[in-house]
């Protein structure tokens, strides 16, 4: 497989959706699988660069235990996707990942739709941004396509954004043409704010190359096709099947 310098950031939130659907009452239990960490090594061993969980605040998924255990024990990086809460801030400083990218959250939903509006948090976004900024963490923005998000995320310190996909992913034809517009337009000009240019939700190896229009992409945050590929070819070839058609794009 030929080698990418677009990063892929594997989430691993779906497979431990699966061991709660049995286990949430028995997580101590030895039966409780399937094993986040196993999960997260053999992403690793495939290839991955980063691994991504979202700690939510109903827990629905991901628990804390989880994310200690990741944060001691994987080779690569550990990605922290949160909500603007002081209960999860305090565990994020705590655990310090290497990234932490906000998101908003919505009980109701099964993942998370749509980006976050930092435009209209400046401020309580602000704060969130230092406080783990100068713990050692980065701190990136999951922002839909919109250029006054992109400009807010420069300016409340951000590091990096991660451009919502989502909208991309489930359009076709003439409006998915429009929606890449907005990505290139987003990319563009958080490029020339000295963001770091991420992307993230609903992509899969079929739409990746629709996307390969959108310059400065730096790294790709992908789960829900990932788990869902695994359940045929395994984990391993899940991964290996994403890193190869991301060997095609050219920044």
């Amino acid at each position: 497989m030929p080698p990418t310098n677009l990063l892929l950031g594997v989430n691993i939130d779906h497979v431990v959706t699966l061991r709660q659907a049995r286990y949430r009452a028995m997580l101590e239990s030895p039966n409780a699988e399937p094993y986040v960490l196993a999960a997260a090594q053999v992403a690793e061993e495939a290839g991955a660069h980063s691994i991504t969980v979202h700690l939510r605040a109903d827990r629905r998924h991901i628990q804390d235990a989880d994310v200690h255990l990741l944060r001691k024990s994987i080779r690569t990086k550990l990605n922290l996707e949160m909500g603007n809460t002081q209960e999860i801030l305090n565990i994020a400083l705590q655990v310090r990942p290497d990234f932490v990218c906000m998101v908003p959250e919505n009980r109701e939903e099964v993942t998370t739709e749509g980006g976050l509006d930092v435009a209209g948090q400046r401020e309580a976004l602000r704060s969130t941004v230092k406080a783990l900024s100068d713990n050692g963490t980065r701190v990136s923005m999951f922002i839909d396509p919109d250029l006054d998000q992109v400009r807010a995320s420069a300016e409340i310190g951000a590091a990096m954004i991660e451009l919502h996909t989502g909208t991309f992913a489930n359009h076709f034809g003439a409006a998915r043409a429009a929606e890449v517009e907005r990505l290139c337009a987003a990319a563009e000009l958080g490029h020339a704010l000295g963001l770091q240019i991420n992307a993230g939700h609903g992509l899969s190896t079929q739409n990746l190359p629709d996307l390969w229009a959108v310059p400065h992409l730096a790294e790709l945050n992908i789960g829900h096709h990932i788990v869902s590929r695994s359940v045929f070819i395994g984990l391993h070839g899940a991964v290996r099947e994403m890193l190869a058609v991301m060997a095609s794009y050219k920044s």
